[in-house]
């Protein structure tokens, strides 16, 4: 039996917006489903246990970071990820193509893999995708990201055409590498750039492999929404029916709702917890700017009717402005509870809306009244 199997509950019928369920080795969660990103074995500031509490199901992390610091013999030696970081549910790791296309003029790519300078100290490292597969199967995950080359916004034709085709040997050669792995489900990635025919390719080319996932990759990157959605809109139908969908990167509502409408299945993103850290708080209506005088004798919470442990609790705006403005841990700790909670909200309303069928109900009214400030 597969590790990783996709159950369909429910799809709208006006939409391509589908509720359904993830089975992993670790459990099992309802989808669309948000994953908050635990780039070093720690989603930033939250105990697993709050994020049992909040609802994740699976979180992810980074064999990029976890390959550099602490390394993959000592995460092995702890008995994989799971008991590393005390995590008894799902984990998805991604490969490390996307922080190795990051690193800009540091890194140099070629058929055999990437080439690059630490962000931690300089030295010189090498990852390819018999690498990364090494390492996720030291990490011990249950979802596997095949190692691929995020294509930059923007790209020509040429280059992103190169660029795809080394993609997929690089996604035949993970398939090899993980064809002894056990407990564990290797997701192709589709890039393309922002090519339609590329795209048509690329899919058609890594469904043929029968993986038991697909991720749409190179969105988000920088683009305009109009064309990230037509991209989105198209590659997604050439994905198979009864496998999960992965749009990664993407963890701002309005991109959120887009790709559920579009029949995506999971997503991730270091937004929530990242502005947290800034100082900024999410909610049904936009976003708060904690630093703002405004805020400086508010006596209410971030959202009334807010189930977060920070709103529950009754801690005002005011005294969240104060601690964020005196950089004290404890209100970006607020926030991130927050934040993290609003998109599983978030997530379990529109699965809900999906079942009831009134989906498309629930995409105009939120547009109606979400202020992107």
């Amino acid at each position: 039996m597969a590790a990783i199997t996709y159950e369909l509950i429910r799809k709208d019928e006006t939409t391509g917006a589908r509720a359904g369920m993830i089975h992993t080795p670790h459990g099992s969660f309802s989808t669309p489903i948000f994953m908050p990103v635990g780039t070093q074995a720690t989603v930033k500031g939250v105990s697993p246990d709050e994020l049992h509490e909040l609802g994740a199901g699976i979180i992810l992390s980074n064999t990029y970071h976890l390959f550099l610091r602490p390394g993959m013999e000592l995460v092995r030696e702890a008995g994989g990820l799971h008991r590393f970081m005390h995590w008894d549910g799902a984990i998805l790791t991604d490969s490390g193509g996307f922080q190795v296309f990051s690193l800009g003029d540091l890194r140099k790519i070629t058929e055999e893999g990437a080439t690059f300078r630490s962000h931690i100290d300089g030295s010189k490292q090498f990852l390819s995708p018999e690498v990364s597969m090494e390492v996720q199967k030291a990490l011990g995950s249950d979802i596997v990201m095949a190692f691929d080359e995020c294509i930059p916004y923007p790209a020509d034709h040429t280059y992103a055409k190169a660029s795809t085709e080394r993609t997929q040997r690089w996604l035949v050669r993970c398939r090899d590498a993980m064809a002894d792995a056990e407990g564990q489900g290797l997701f192709g990635i589709v890039q393309g750039g922002m090519y339609r025919d590329l795209r048509a390719w690329h899919a058609a080319e890594v469904t043929a492999l029968e993986l038991p996932g697909y991720a749409i990759g190179g969105l988000s990157v920088g683009e305009p929404h109009e064309l990230m959605e037509e991209i989105l809109s198209y590659t997604v139908e050439l994905l198979p029916q009864d496998k999960p969908r992965y749009l990664m990167g993407v963890g701002t509502p309005d991109y959120l709702l887009t790709g559920v409408r579009h029949g995506i299945d999971m997503f991730d993103c270091v937004f929530p917890t990242r502005v947290a850290r800034n100082g900024m708080a999410m909610t049904w209506t936009g976003r708060l700017v904690m630093k703002n005088a405004v805020h400086t004798h508010d006596p209410t919470v971030l959202e009334e009717g807010c189930g977060c442990y920070t709103c529950r609790n009754g801690y005002t705006r005011a005294y969240i402005r104060h601690l964020v403005r005196a950089e004290e841990i404890f209100g970006l700790r607020l926030l991130t509870l927050h934040n993290l909670y609003f998109l599983q909200e978030f997530m379990r309303r529109m699965r809900a809306a999906i079942i009831a069928g009134t989906f498309p109900a629930f995409y105009q009214d939120f547009m109606n009244h979400y202020h992107k400030k």
